[in-house]
């Protein structure tokens, strides 16, 4: 009892003290985690430790709140008082590399998840999913494929971005500024007006890592900059 007391302190002091530590932590325990984990709201993930040799956590996985990994389930509980008998379930969990979640996402044990891959919001993971695609939905099936949709968010982030602008002008009754659109900059910068933009300069190097030269060297930005991005939404 007081063993268990104390690895729930333990655990939420290590959730206290950060991502880095949390990682160590389930290393420690047996998991096997990649490199460049990331977990957002982590005093709401739940990473089940009571079999943790059977989880496996590729390189450059994001997880959001509410997010779960079981590796067993409670079942037995009720072989127990119709039965009388005990039969466990278990199973692993293995996530691959660039892989990605919304919120509350669950996983459940005997799941393979590939490489490239984002789970949907609200997503019940039952059986496995391939490589490259978008999956959700409970229980979680193939949305599309990766490309697929990378091709329909090519059309849709550029009306999503004009519709935001709009909404900043016509809620706070003000010109949109630069620095409202932080994250649509790929819309607007690319290799040939980069040094223009010195403000976004340490955003985009942080966000693209190791991918920063090649994005400056082949991206083409939908528009020449930030005046005729404003332009596409009748703003000037």
């Amino acid at each position: 009892m007081l063993k268990r007391i104390f690895e729930s302190i333990y655990r939420r002091l290590v959730v206290y003290l950060g991502v880095n530590r949390y990682v160590n932590y389930l290393r420690r325990k047996g998991v096997i985690v990649g490199d460049n984990f990331c977990a957002f709201n982590l005093d709401t993930i739940n990473i089940d430790l009571s079999r943790p040799t059977l989880i496996t956590i590729g390189d450059n996985v994001s997880v959001n709140r509410n997010f779960t990994i079981l590796t067993h389930d409670f079942v037995s509980g009720i072989f127990i008082r119709c039965y009388s008998n005990v039969l466990p379930s278990t199973g692993h969990v293995k996530i691959g590399n660039n892989v990605r979640t919304g919120q509350n996402v669950t996983i459940l044990k005997g799941v393979t998840i590939g490489n490239n891959v984002f789970i949907s919001a609200n997503s019940l993971v039952t059986k496995d999913i391939p490589s490259n695609c978008i999956a959700g939905g409970s229980p979680c099936k193939i949305i599309m494929s990766l490309d697929s949709y990378y091709e329909k968010r090519k059309t849709a982030c550029v009306n999503e971005a004009i519709e935001f602008m709009r909404s900043i002008q016509e809620r706070f009754h003000r010109r949109p500024v630069l620095s409202d659109f932080r994250e649509e900059y790929s819309l607007f910068v690319d290799g040939g007006n980069f040094d223009q933009y010195p403000e976004l300069h340490g955003f985009i190097k942080k966000q693209l890592g190791e991918h920063f030269d090649t994005y400056i060297k082949t991206h083409k930005a939908m528009f020449s900059g930030f005046d005729e991005f404003l332009s596409a939404a009748g703003i000037q």
